[in-house]
């Protein structure tokens, strides 16, 4: 069988693929008759699968994370394309080529490894080059920390991923460094090599990408500075302050609480760090919604909702007839029992999560605010 890729499925085309199952959920529908939606994925992107016809005897033959082979129909529902299935079977993984069905940075592994080590050599406080050192030279950590992807949603999400924009934020260090006077390069370096690291051990990445059970219940940041005080414990006469430091970037680097930040910024190379890694994010974040749209021949992309808003496609040669922005999505939101009143602060907070906002100074005008 050939393997057809996601980005290459039109609508009406009749598929035989292999695809990876990245989740897998039964259902109802209205008339009692169970359904089940599949995310279906590959190197090349993701799409949704629908089975309608027996669909509990398919359902005991597969789990999520499997490989399963299908045949199926392309069709366009919502403005999205789907994928109705009518057979389907379970194949088992010596049978595929893993890199088929993984996303992997479009840089070289060993080329990103050869930066880092460059970057490493590049440190001149001794105390902050052993402690590299100590984190890169390991055996354990190393074929994690080149493979892993940055996130599972939002950006970087491929392997190498972690490595590239950890890279990334590093090269941005280096651009600013030299604009102002007195900046610790060394302690940004690490600082941007370290301050993603805990997601070695947040994701999982052999198959689909998820989250860990340390994942879900501490999350990368505290991983992260566990990981970083196992090492710093390691170094004799490594200063106190320094490692202080390092822990306050790491632990600050999201720039506020409700963005799952435990602590705000508060030494400038820890707000420089807050917004290179911002930076970096959103730009890889914005120019992979784009790409994924490339046979779309609208000049705006569809409606990105963790960013709230369209983006306009730069480039883009427009048709004839101008298309309308609606601006809201497409898709309505789902009828929900309205919550309790809250009070007015509470609400502008919440607020503040939609979109991407990166302001430091957005929550001065609340009323009892933690400064520390």
């Amino acid at each position: 069988m050939n393997k057809v890729f996601v980005s290459s499925i039109r609508e009406r085309d009749q598929v035989e693929s292999v695809f990876l199952v990245k989740d897998k959920i039964m259902a109802m529908a209205k008339n009692g008759k169970p359904y089940m939606t599949l995310r279906l994925m590959d190197k090349s992107g993701e799409i949704e699968g629908r089975v309608w016809d027996n669909v509990d005897e398919l359902s005991a033959t597969f789990d999520k994370d499997d490989f399963i082979a299908i045949r199926c129909k392309a069709t366009v529902y919502l403005g999205k394309m789907q994928l109705i299935i009518s057979e389907l079977f379970r194949v088992p993984e010596h049978q595929v080529t893993l890199a088929d069905f993984l996303p992997e940075s479009e840089r070289v592994i060993e080329e990103m490894e050869q930066e880092l080590a460059a970057l490493v050599e590049s440190i001149t406080d001794p105390h902050l080059k052993v402690l590299m050192k100590a984190f890169f030279d390991d055996p354990a950590l190393m074929p994690l920390y080149r493979v892993a992807p940055a996130a599972k949603g939002m950006h970087h999400v491929y392997l190498g991923g972690l490595l590239e924009h950890s890279l990334a934020v590093a090269r941005l260090v280096d651009t600013i460094v030299p604009l102002y006077a007195g900046l610790n390069r060394d302690l940004l370096v690490v600082g941007a090599l370290l301050h993603d690291v805990g997601k070695v051990r947040e994701m999982t990445y052999l198959r689909s990408f998820d989250y860990t059970d340390e994942g879900k219940l501490l999350g990368h940041i505290t991983i992260g500075v566990e990981m970083l005080q196992e090492r710093i414990s390691a170094i004799p006469g490594f200063p106190v302050e320094l490692a202080m430091l390092l822990k306050h970037m790491l632990l600050s680097h999201h720039g506020q609480y409700e963005y799952g930040s435990p602590k705000r910024p508060k030494t400038l190379e820890a707000t420089i760090l807050n917004y290179l890694d911002d930076l970096d994010s959103k730009i890889n974040g914005i120019r992979t919604h784009i790409r994924k749209e490339a046979e779309n021949q609208s000049r705006w992309t569809s409606y990105h909702r963790l960013y709230d808003r369209y983006f306009y496609k730069e480039g883009y040669v427009p048709d004839d007839e101008a298309e309308e922005i609606r601006d809201e999505p497409s898709a309505p939101e789902p009828l929900t029992l309205a919550p309790p009143a809250e009070p007015p602060a509470e609400r502008r907070r919440e607020e503040s999560k939609k979109g991407f906002r990166n302001n430091p100074f957005e929550l001065l005008q609340e009323k009892n605010l933690d400064l520390f």
